[in-house]
C-alpha cells in the first residue's frame, strides 16, 4: 500500500441524521491491493476515489458497515417483483472503468434529480476530470457495471473486487427509468454475480437506522452489521 497522508476532518453537521455532528477519518492512497482493502473493509473503512474514510464521531456510532450473506440470500416480495421487471430486459455489461460523454451526462441527470427531490447538494465540479478522479482512476481492481434497456444506457455502477466479495462503491441511473427500481436490480445483480464467483459477501457500505436513504440496505437479508466493537452481527 502506498499512502501519502492520513488525517481527521473537522467536525460538521451529520449528512445522515438531523441534530448530529460527525467527524471523518481519511487516508489518501496511491495504490492498494485487494487484500489490503479487504482488511480495511473489515475494519469499517470505505473508499471513494483515492480516499479511504471511516466515521470517527465521539458521541455516535450509528454508521455501521453492512454486508449481505450471499449464499443464504432470499429475496423478499418487492425484490422478486424487481427481478421480474428486469430479468432478461435490463442487461448488464461488466468492463473496466472509463469515461464517456454519455456516462457523464447520465451521472449529472441522476444527481440533479436527487438534488431537486431529496435535497442532495449540487455537484460543484461537473467536468471530465472530476468524474475520472472519482470513478475511473482507482487504487485497486475496480469494475464498471453498465446497464442497458432496449439498447439504451440506463444505469452505471462501480464495484471493488476483494477476496471475500464485491463492494459497491456508487450507482447512478436514468431517472426516467426509476419505475424499474434499478438500484435494487443492481444489488440483486451483485449478489447473483458474487454467487457465481464463489464469494461469500456483497458489501453495501454504511447502514444508518433512522436514515431513509440508507435503511433500504438492511432489506437484503440475511445480512450482517459491523458493530463498533468490530463484531459482525447477523440480521435475519
Amino acid at each position: 500500500m502506498q499512502t501519502s497522508v492520513r488525517y481527521f476532518g473537522p467536525p460538521g453537521p451529520c449528512g445522515y441524521l438531523p441534530d448530529q455532528t460527525w467527524r471523518l477519518e481519511y487516508e489518501f492512497v496511491h495504490r492498494l491491493t485487494a487484500e489490503e482493502y479487504q482488511q480495511r473493509l473489515d475494519e469499517g473503512w470505505r473508499r471513494f476515489g483515492h480516499s479511504l474514510f471511516r466515521n470517527h464521531c465521539p458521541h455516535c456510532h450509528a454508521c455501521q458497515s453492512l454486508r449481505v450473506l450471499v449464499n443464504e440470500f432470499r429475496p423478499n416480495r418487492s425484490q422478486r417483483r424487481c427481478a421480474k421487471a428486469n430479468r432478461g430486459l435490463t442487461l448488464c455489461k461488466i468492463c473496466l472503468p472509463s469515461i464517456s460523454r454519455e456516462k457523464l451526462l447520465l451521472y449529472h441527470r441522476f444527481h440533479d434529480f436527487q438534488t431537486r427531490h431529496k435535497g442532495w447538494p449540487e455537484v460543484e465540479d461537473r467536468g471530465y476530470f472530476a468524474y475520472v478522479a472519482s470513478f475511473v482512476e482507482n487504487p485497486l481492481p475496480t469494475e464498471e457495471w453498465q446497464y442497458y434497456r432496449e439498447g439504451q444506457l440506463v444505469g452505471v455502477g462501480y464495484v471493488d473486487v476483494v477476496p471475500q466479495g464485491l463492494s459497491a462503491i456508487y450507482f447512478f441511473y436514468d431517472p426516467d427509468y426509476r419505475r424499474y427500481s434499478l438500484g435494487t436490480w443492481n444489488i440483486l445483480s451483485l449478489i447473483a454475480e458474487a454467487q457465481q464467483r464463489g464469494m461469500p459477501y456483497v458489501y453495501l457500505g454504511y447502514y444508518v437506522a433512522g436514515c431513509r436513504s440508507l435503511e433500504y440496505k438492511a432489506h437484503f437479508r440475511p445480512c450482517e452489521i459491523r458493530r463498533p466493537s468490530g463484531y459482525w452481527e447477523r440480521l435475519d
